[in-house]
């Protein structure tokens, strides 16, 4: 905050105590309130996933809260799931007005309580399930009372009035309760106009960066499916790989084969009817998909259960080389890549493990190489196409095992893998380097919003440029 203010913003001329948890000091002339005496509070519609559909009423649930229109929600730029017309008759209550603010009323960890999304529309939108409304009585400031309510200041003393311990749950009381501080209404307008102009800005950085990092992994994919279905050298005479979805490949490859001759499918299910009370803090790991990201297994996340239960079912204990794949679920055809064991670990249910097959005491196949072919659009591409089930997705062992494929042998494999590893490490870095910078970018957009809803710099001579 101080670069903040020395960069570029000046502080107030006077301050005084704000008497308020989280927050130090407010300008000497601004005041103190309660939530409860500035908004009016509401519940969304009493509905379940179920009543969504493709057309009506436009609906924003606590999903859109959290994950896809954070800050602001406009029905002409976002899409959303509707309800039917009905609902106007039945439950006006849950009908929005441009500048109402919906609370996810549930969150699985903590610092999404307090996760909300502002109406910018006059479109007819309700509030759907798992939502608290919050309309407030003076609209003209209703931008204002969102930066206010964006401001870590805030959010903290919210976070701090929350229970639970899985899910956590924020309720009208919480909110009714909470306290606030407020200039005088001119300048209320005045911050969020100078608030509107700055975040654009920066929102406008962070979509650049964001549309980079999506280039970055379109080209990762393009580097990877182009290698390991038509190798490395461009002048190689090419033949029909008798693959549909293949083509031609590089004519020394070998005929086409299935998965299930060149490598073991095991862990058809995991571990089956292990609870959570069995995990202990020490023993064999225990990997799920919800202890890899981004293809890496996060050893620290994974629990542990006992040496006994490890060695209950030796197919699917975990070996360096191994590849793991979800095979149903929302995670369907979620990767990772066993590259190194910090223990003895095994494989918790819903994960197939891959391990390749010899012949003559030679392997089919290096485990890198097969490793980025399940990565490509191909391979992924027919897990969805294939996932079968009414309520739940999933792809069967033998479907997996009779994908088809061409593969070169293995000093080829094993050139294109550290062709590979080379290539996908240079555009990983890149990626981190924009994430890092989009994280700066958060970072500072979160410390000017406090800033200046706090009153630690003054904006009250600022002016809008003509940019």
């Amino acid at each position: 905050m101080s670069e903040l203010k020395a960069s570029r913003y000046q502080a107030y001329p006077e301050y005084k105590d704000s008497n308020i948890d989280w927050l130090d000091s407010i300008p000497e002339h601004w005041t103190t309130s309660k939530l409860r005496y500035t908004f009016s509070f509401g519940k969304g519609l009493t509905i379940t996933k179920e009543n969504l559909r493709d057309t009506g009423i436009p609906c924003v649930n606590y999903g859109e809260v959290h994950s896809k229109y954070g800050f602001e929600v406009n029905p002409q730029k976002h899409p959303l799931k509707c309800v039917d017309e009905e609902y106007l008759k039945t439950s006006p209550y849950a009908l929005l007005e441009n500048g109402d603010i919906v609370f996810a009323d549930t969150s699985e960890d903590i610092d999404g309580s307090g996760n909300f999304t502002q109406l910018v529309s006059d479109e007819q939108i309700f509030a759907g399930y798992h939502t608290i409304i919050a309309r407030p009585f003076d609209r003209e400031c209703s931008r204002f009372y969102a930066y206010l309510l964006d401001s870590k200041e805030l959010r903290t003393q919210i976070r701090h009035a929350v229970k639970g311990v899985k899910v956590f749950s924020i309720t009208q009381a919480i909110l009714r309760g909470v306290n606030i501080w407020l200039p005088p209404l001119k300048e209320r307008t005045q911050i969020a106009s100078f608030l509107d102009h700055e975040t654009a800005k920066i929102d406008t950085l962070i979509e650049k960066q964001e549309q980079l990092i999506k280039l970055l992994k379109e080209k990762r994919q393009a580097v990877i499916s182009h290698a390991v279905t038509k190798g490395l050298n461009p002048q190689a005479p090419m033949k029909d790989s008798g693959v549909e979805w293949l083509g031609e490949v590089p004519e020394h490859w070998e005929c086409a084969t299935k998965i299930k001759y060149i490598s073991s499918l095991k862990g058809r299910i995991g571990f089956q009817g292990l609870k959570a009370d069995e995990y202990i803090d020490e023993g064999p790991y225990v990997v799920s998909s919800a202890h890899f990201n981004n293809h890496i297994i996060e050893w620290e996340s994974c629990p542990h259960v006992s040496q006994e239960r490890y060695e209950m079912d030796k197919n699917i204990q975990l070996s360096e080389g191994d590849i793991l794949l979800m095979k149903d679920g929302a995670a369907m055809g979620k990767l990772a890549f066993v590259d190194y064991l910090p223990g003895k670990a095994c494989l918790n249910s819903h994960l197939l493990l891959f391990r390749p097959l010899s012949l003559n005491k030679q392997y089919l196949y290096i485990p890198e190489y097969l490793y980025y072919l399940f990565q490509t659009d191909f391979f992924q591409g027919f897990i969805k196409v294939n996932g079968a089930g009414s309520t739940f997705l999933g792809i069967s062992q033998q479907a997996i095992g009779n994908y088809q494929l061409v593969i070169p042998d293995i000093n080829e494999q094993l050139m294109i893998a550290n062709h590979l590893k080379n290539v996908t490490a240079k555009i990983d870095d890149l990626v981190k380097m924009q994430r890092r910078a989009i994280n700066f970018l958060q970072e500072r957009r979160t410390a000017l919003i406090s800033a200046a809803v706090t009153g630690k710099i003054d904006v009250r001579h600022w002016e809008q440029p003509n940019d």
